[in-house]
């Protein structure tokens, strides 16, 4: 009679059932090595005992605070790490232009250069790539250029629509590669081809080394009443966010209804805004600029209320915007699409505006040699300043040998800019801030 006639068939299934056991005991075995091998390494550094060189925002507690934001700690640290307002100050400009430009940015960009400064020149999609080569060859091949290091040409050309998002979505980028490449710059400025400085950047640097560094130049007002339907219920799309090819804004007959969780703002396009605004605008830790970035995509004009926007609907920055571009502009009466073109006729009112820019200058106008000559200085390659100390004589160009650029010689340019900023600075224009 053969075994497994007498096998119980009720111990097979139990020594079936205990197949388990074996793998079990070795994963408890594993567990409790692991275990106890982790909490001695909580208390035991991998680098002999030695603090773990974190970079990173911590999420404790504030005192304000019952909760743990680390929209507050990274806020902090961008304070903590930020430039000390002691010292003379640096401007960071973006130089912006199209097809044909390349030479009237080189003319802008040589009018306001200081070796303190930071450069960017975005030349267009529109522009031929021969144009685009040639102006990047004329920043690599100038000397003082190649030695200061401090004028950049934006490789990735983008298409720019006016009056679209593409506008502002350069500007951000640009002002990225600023915030990347650089950490000592102060404020912002954005120009374009046809914008012409009507004092030097010695004036400027003069005037702003006693202000804030807080402060925010850009002109603005809230929309109200019919404009608000007007400007934004319409919704536009900017072709060149998705095409290669540069064409006008496309208009949708469906319309929006207005936002009720931020107010909106308008005003001039160009302005001079501060490191620690733009910072906030890049990183946005409480989501507005991001937020307020997706509305404007489809909203006509959009560089004129982008930053406005963000800024009068955040408490921390309002108080530090001045309602004023820095530009002198001419309009025709009543104001039509564009400005007028600046000429001869207008030198006096101009300088008489006490502002340190101008717009629009045609190509070439006379009136650039004459602000060049009476207004900067300019006889050679740059406007010259306190840093330029080479000899003058024989028509030899004073700036071709560096000095110190942190002094600075001001001029009449820096009494005038002086006067427009106890105007702007007064309690009374105060009071006009995002209203």
């Amino acid at each position: 009679m053969s075994m497994r006639k007498y096998m119980n068939p009720h111990s097979a299934r139990v020594f079936g059932d205990r197949v388990w056991v074996i793998p079990f005991v070795a994963s408890l075995i594993i567990f409790i090595t692991l275990f106890f091998s982790g909490i001695s390494g909580l208390f035991t550094s991998p680098h002999g005992g030695e603090q773990l060189p974190f970079d990173i925002i911590s999420f404790s507690k504030t005192d304000d605070s019952n909760e743990y934001f680390v929209e507050s700690d990274l806020k902090r640290s961008l304070e903590t790490n930020g430039r000390s307002e002691i010292g003379a100050p640096r401007l960071a400009y973006l130089i912006s232009g199209t097809k044909g430009d390349s030479h009237r940015m080189m003319r802008t960009l040589s009018a306001v250069y200081h070796p303190r400064n930071q450069y960017i020149l975005h030349l267009d999609l529109e522009a031929p790539p021969r144009e685009r080569l040639e102006l990047a060859s004329s920043v690599k091949a100038d000397p003082t250029f190649s030695e200061v290091e401090n004028v950049r040409v934006m490789a990735q050309s983008n298409l720019v629509t006016y009056k679209g998002p593409t506008m502002i979505a350069c500007t951000l980028q640009a002002i990225s590669i600023l915030l990347k490449e650089s950490s000592e710059w102060d404020w912002f400025i954005n120009l374009s081809a046809s914008d012409y400085p009507l004092m030097t950047q010695d004036d400027l640097l003069h005037a702003f080394s006693n202000l804030s560094r807080n402060l925010n130049f850009i002109e603005l007002m809230q929309i109200t009443g019919w404009k608000l339907n007007q400007r934004a219920k319409p919704i536009i799309i900017d072709p060149g966010l998705y095409l290669s090819k540069k064409s006008d804004l496309a208009w949708t007959t469906q319309r929006r209804s207005l936002p009720t969780s931020f107010k909106l703002f308008t005003g001039s396009a160009w302005v001079m805004l501060s490191r620690s605004f733009l910072e906030y605008c890049i990183w946005g830790w409480d989501n507005l600029p991001r937020t307020i970035l997706m509305y404007y995509t489809n909203f006509v004009s959009s560089p004129e209320g982008y930053f406005h926007t963000v800024i009068c609907n955040n408490e921390e920055f309002r108080h530090t915007a001045v309602s004023h571009d820095l530009h002198y502009i001419a309009w025709d009466s009543p104001p039509k699409q564009h400005p007028i073109s600046l000429s001869m006729k207008d030198f006096d009112k101009m300088v008489k505006s006490n502002a340190p820019f101008a717009r629009k200058f045609a190509r070439d106008d006379p009136v650039l040699d004459k602000i060049d000559k009476e207004l900067l200085g300019r006889k050679s390659r740059f406007a010259p300043g306190a840093w330029c100390i080479g000899n003058p004589e024989g028509g030899a160009d004073p700036c071709s040998v560096r000095g110190n650029d942190s002094v600075f010689r001001p001029g009449p340019g820096a009494v005038r800019f002086q006067e427009l900023l106890q105007t702007l600075l007064s309690e009374d224009f105060q009071k006009k801030q995002c209203t």
